[in-house]
């Protein structure tokens, strides 16, 4: 950790690429003031000589935040408004699409917003500030559509579809979290488009959480839930050396259910998991209904302790079916960021386990606004190497009876 905070030191000493804006949209409004708090702390404690050489919120600013709003019409229309100027600005705009707890009143009816709402609200936003800013950046960690990445038959790409309004619009850096599926950064290949992995952030939250897990191959194993997440669980695996298996969902592609085929079975294929603790990582828990199967049938086959890792957690369903599951011994922790929305009743469970991104987040906008690379900070194999080593002398020194 110490070589990549002097790597990014050194990335601060370079001429910003314009006086720092953050635009938190509803919905982001803790994690945008935890940002600038972070973001402020830095500009207060550095040695300044010079200070254009770095991060500020520009001449007469306070802080970094710029105050933006998007009123509604009664029939539910609404426009964008920015409340100070952003000429010059350097603006990052932080929108949580799935945030469906922000209401707007319609017709005299108070109506949740749907990502399509939050999404034409970053447009207005955009639209609002007219080119004033240097530069407009966005970040959306569950990038908007992103399940509906592909083409089967005749159906939208939505996904690609709003990349594609971002970048005409001007947009000229998007950074994502996990993309469901990276490959759609094609629709946009001459925009900024960063895929950013919350692996080590994920991992530290369960080792702070968990202070008996023996991580070798004879106690541990990773488990990927589907073919589609091989690659994130292929990586867990090899940083953590130990054992890979996965399984396969074999789906009635003749029915459609909520939108998805249903799944007829869940086909297991590696090594045995009997008596060993597994962490089974994916992108996004939506109902959860097929990660609780999956646990079932780990259970089945005598796996120990189940860790889920997910970036995402949605519970579309309610969290009823996991309490159960923790109760019955299914799950142990289901492991989330605070990238989108969490139910309150979810904070209050045992099982649950939150992953505080604000702190990257601000490492990101900073090393963006200097211009310079983000190598250091989205491969994290040396800091997740170091988080276990230092786990492991903690549980040594503290002499903590491993199961």
């Amino acid at each position: 950790m110490d070589n990549f905070l002097s790597d990014w030191d050194e990335n601060l000493n370079s001429m910003p690429y314009g006086p720092l804006g953050i635009i938190a949209m509803r919905g982001m409004d803790t994690l945008g003031a935890n940002v600038n708090e972070y973001l402020l702390k830095w500009h207060e404690l550095q040695n300044l000589q010079d200070e254009e050489f770095y991060t500020s919120p520009g001449l007469g600013r306070d802080d970094f935040l710029v105050e933006a709003v998007c009123p509604r019409f009664g029939t539910g229309e609404g426009k964008g408004v920015i409340r100070e100027s952003v000429r010059g600005l350097d603006i990052y705009i932080l929108i949580d699409v799935c945030a469906y707890n922000i209401r707007y009143r319609m017709y005299d009816l108070e109506v949740p917003m749907s990502p399509d709402d939050h999404f034409q609200d970053l447009k207005r936003i955009i639209a609002a500030i007219a080119g004033k800013a240097k530069r407009v950046n966005v970040i959306m960690p569950m990038l908007y559509e992103s399940r509906q990445h592909r083409r089967n038959t005749r159906e939208s790409l939505d996904c690609a579809m709003a990349l594609q309004e971002l970048e005409h619009m001007g947009v000229a850096n998007i950074i994502t979290f996990d993309a469901h599926d990276p490959r759609v950064m094609n629709a946009v290949p001459l925009c900024g488009f960063e895929n950013v992995q919350p692996t080590y952030q994920m991992l530290k939250a369960l080792l702070r959480s968990v202070k008996d897990l023996r991580i070798d191959k004879e106690h541990m194993m990773i488990v990927s839930p589907d073919e589609g997440a091989v690659n994130r669980n292929i990586y867990y695996s090899s940083v953590m050396a130990l054992e890979l298996g996965m399984f396969y969902k074999r789906r009635d592609y003749t029915t459609i259910v909520s939108g998805r085929n249903p799944i007829v079975a869940h086909e297991y294929l590696g090594e045995s998991v009997e008596g060993k603790d597994i962490i089974v990582a994916d992108d996004i828990l939506s109902s959860g209904d097929s990660l609780l199967d999956l646990a079932r049938e780990l259970k089945k086959r005598k796996a120990n302790r189940i860790f889920c890792i997910v970036t995402f957690a949605f519970f579309t369903n309610g969290i009823q079916d996991f309490e159960k599951a923790y109760q019955q011994g299914i799950i142990s922790k289901v492991i989330t960021t605070n990238l989108s929305y969490i139910k309150p009743e979810l904070k209050e469970t045992k099982w649950f386990v939150e992953a505080d991104l604000s702190k990257y987040i601000s490492y990101l906008i900073a090393t963006l606004n200097h211009d310079r690379s983000l190598s250091a900070l989205l491969n994290p194999y040396n800091r997740i190497k170091s988080l276990m080593s230092r786990y492991r002398a903690e549980q040594a020194a503290s002499g903590i009876r491993l199961i």
